[in-house]
């Protein structure tokens, strides 16, 4: 696992224009998959994945 690839809940709040409770909310219903850091246990989100869901909203609108 490379840390750089992935973005703290904060960032990807930010990145996606939601809030974190959103994030929250969007992992327990399966929409989004956080992955967990190795030592500490926070969420962490794949960039990538995050710029394939902006890519898929977009598309929508």
């Amino acid at each position: 696992m490379n840390l750089k690839d992935y973005l703290t809940i904060r960032e990807a709040a930010v990145t996606l224009g939601v809030s974190r409770s959103t994030l929250r909310n969007w992992d327990k219903t399966g929409k989004l998959k956080p992955y967990r850091h190795p030592v500490n246990g926070y969420r962490l989100y794949n960039r990538r994945e995050l710029e394939v869901l902006l890519q898929e909203v977009q598309t929508i609108r």
